[in-house]
């Protein structure tokens, strides 16, 4: 096929299927994430095993934080390969994160925070804020690359400019609240 007579990216029209089956998909994960977080019985009630499993989904979420900052260096410097590979490398490590995290709370439940620390007011809007935009965050990050990786690159900009600030925050924040588990516990 001559490429003159292919239409160019940008005027490429996103099936709304696509938008719906991946908002679908994303709305079924954050329904199992609840269930397993507020309603499962842990499988590991003693606690001995994988017990690192937070420190590792810290770690997962700092790595991202870096490479996110990194893609949106890149970006803005017009380099879009190592653009594109620093927003990879935040998925990827985000991904690793969202495994980790679903083996943890499958072995070992929620972690309470104490309701009597002074830190207690600070602590639950901050992790209010993180598991909403992390509800928001996920079906926005799978359109985003969706739309990058099909050439879509006009509506991927757009949407782009709300993904990357809300993942940020939520791999931030994911931090932070490990870390005043952590300092808690």
């Amino acid at each position: 096929m001559d490429i003159r007579t292919t239409p160019p990216p940008a005027t490429l029209r996103t099936p709304p299927s696509v938008i719906a089956a991946i908002i679908l998909v994303s709305a079924a994960a954050s329904a199992f994430i609840c269930w397993l977080v507020y309603f499962h019985t842990p499988t590991d009630v003693a606690g001995t095993q994988l017990r690192s499993l937070p420190l590792v989904n810290a770690i997962l979420n700092g790595l991202s934080t870096i490479a996110l900052l990194f893609g949106y260096r890149f970006i803005r410097a017009r380099q879009i390969p190592q653009h594109r590979a620093a927003m990879f490398t935040a998925f990827i490590f985000s991904t690793i994160f969202l495994v980790s995290y679903l083996v943890n709370f499958t072995l070992h439940g929620e972690t309470h925070f104490n309701r009597l620390s002074p830190w207690w007011p600070f602590y639950w809007k901050l992790l209010l804020s993180h598991i909403l935009l992390s509800v928001i965050a996920l079906p926005m990050i799978l359109i985003t690359f969706f739309l990058s990786l099909t050439g879509r690159f006009p509506a991927h900009r757009k949407l782009a400019r709300y993904t990357w600030p809300i993942w940020l925050y939520v791999s931030i924040t994911g931090v932070v609240v490990y870390w005043m588990q952590s300092a808690i516990h």
